[in-house]
């Protein structure tokens, strides 16, 4: 079930009405709707793999509760291990069995040994590198006395499918979401509201910017031997508002939607391409997984307080996996090790940690050496971007090359003609400039449509509701999936 769907539109107002009007006076029945329709949810794409989810679900109830009572360290360090093996063993043999075997056979092949295997249809499972991280979230932190293991096994089961975030985050902690399950919940209206006005600007990201660059983004990229350098590099820019505007749009309606039934999750999103350097970057994009990886791959590894060796060692691993993480292809792993290279000059300066603020936060535009620092480390990850969206390393290559030869300053009116008439794609640039304005002066809110003195404001606000709403209707692109639901 897609959030920009009818189907989803026609969902939310009925679980919404059952939860705070049916089983509003019991918390075992609140926690039970919410099960059911997570469930519901995730099975409206293919109810098989609701096992995966169960499995996973039952496994790591039953390691937690041993692992609190279990006192023997060699003991307990086999549990854990249980749950990683399992949980990521499943992640594996659903996501990277053919990508391993196809590589195997690969080394092989060139040393002169012909290998005969076949590889499997395997349907990755939507949402199985979120809800797996999770989980393990939770094995991990008991395993560490971080936190307690719950005994309600509904609780916990609506923590694992939780629908807002099931398929595409944030990745949510089990100490700050669990514990939200087993507390009494009251409808907050001003909660409520502000979670409908999340709601509405990541549709509008997702389905007016996100979908609309994505059309001209996936005709450049497809065709991409068939475009100057300028057009190659268009592609480019769509393809990173295309990104943005389609996860952080689903992060927005994740949290917003949550918001809805009393609970809070981590914000996923802080205005990344307003970022300084590319520390701060992967401070403020997928925030849930760069501080997952943090706290429990990086620090346990030693992070960045060995020599500059340990350092180098660990920054490589970290986003090698991050990489890997998001799909079974070397160009994410050259993604990875791209932001690596990006990030290690920074780290081995100590300059990692030096813009943490809000950029211009007082000032209504920033200076110029600001402005410059944005820009260079916005066309940085353009760069990457590349390699993402990039449907093989040899693919990336001849984009890069195609984006820095001759006709890089030659704009061609015959490619403007073949990509789409020039009304549309104006119209596209119209879009992607209010919007950059509207984050920008809305860079200290946590989304753009967060108001102060909101009660002053009726008219603006609402104008601004039905506008969005307008917009939506009227300019919404061709339905895209959502980008993360593959990984």
């Amino acid at each position: 079930m897609f959030f920009n769907s009818i189907d989803f539109a026609i969902y939310l107002p009925i679980v919404f009405i059952l939860y705070w009007f049916v089983t509003n006076k019991n918390l075992k029945l609140q926690n039970s709707l919410i099960l059911v329709a997570s469930y519901v949810f995730y099975g409206w794409w293919d109810w098989r793999f609701l096992s995966l989810i169960f499995l996973s679900t039952i496994i790591d109830y039953s390691v937690g509760r041993q692992l609190f009572r279990e006192e023997n360290t060699l003991k307990r360090r086999l549990l854990l291990w249980i749950s990683i093996i399992i949980n990521i063993g499943l992640l594996g043999a659903f996501k990277y069995y053919n990508f391993f075997l196809d590589n195997f056979i690969n080394v092989f092949s060139f040393f002169g040994t012909d290998i005969k295997a076949n590889t499997l249809n395997i349907i990755l499972p939507v949402g199985i590198s979120f809800y797996t991280f999770q989980t393990l979230s939770y094995t991990i932190d008991i395993y560490k006395k971080r936190l307690s293991p719950t005994k309600d096994f509904i609780a916990f089961s609506a923590f694992v499918s939780f629908f807002p975030q099931l398929v595409a985050g944030p990745i949510e902690r089990a100490t700050q979401l669990l514990p939200q399950f087993h507390k009494k919940r009251a409808f907050d209206y001003s909660k409520s509201v502000d979670g409908m006005r999340q709601i509405l600007w990541g549709l509008f990201k997702k389905m007016v910017i996100a979908d609309n660059c994505a059309e001209y983004a996936n005709l450049i990229f497809n065709n991409s031997d068939d475009y100057s350098g300028s057009t190659l590099l268009l592609g480019a820019l769509f393809f990173a508002f295309q990104i943005y505007g389609d996860f952080s749009g689903y992060s927005d309606i994740a949290i917003g939607t949550s918001r809805l039934f009393g609970f809070d999750l981590m914000r996923n999103f802080n205005y990344p391409y307003f970022s300084r350097d590319i520390a701060e970057f992967w401070r403020r994009w997928h925030i849930s997984l760069s501080t997952w990886f943090r706290d429990y791959l990086y620090i346990p590894l030693g992070g960045s307080q060995g020599g500059k060796w340990m350092k180098v060692r660990n920054t490589f691993i970290i986003f090698i996996i991050s990489g890997f993480w998001h799909g079974a292809n070397w160009t994410f792993i050259v993604w990875g090790v791209l932001n690596a290279i990006y990030f290690l000059p920074l780290l081995l300066t100590h300059n990692n940690r030096k813009y943490i603020d809000t950029v211009a936060a007082e000032k209504y535009f920033p200076n110029i050496k600001e402005l410059i620092l944005m820009l260079f480390t916005f066309g940085l990850t353009v760069f990457a971007w590349i390699f993402f969206r990039a449907e093989s390393l040899y693919h990336a290559f001849s984009f890069i090359d195609g984006i820095f030869s001759e006709s890089l300053f030659r704009i061609s009116i015959l490619d403007l003609k073949k990509i789409s008439s020039g009304a549309n794609i104006i119209y596209t640039i119209l879009f992607l400039t209010g919007f950059i304005l509207v984050e920008w002066f809305q860079r200290k809110k946590q989304h753009a449509l967060q108001f102060s003195n909101a009660n002053k404001s009726i008219i603006l606000r609402w104008s601004i509701y039905y506008g969005l709403i307008l917009l939506i209707f009227i300019f919404q692109g061709n339905q895209q999936d959502f980008i993360y639901f593959q990984f």
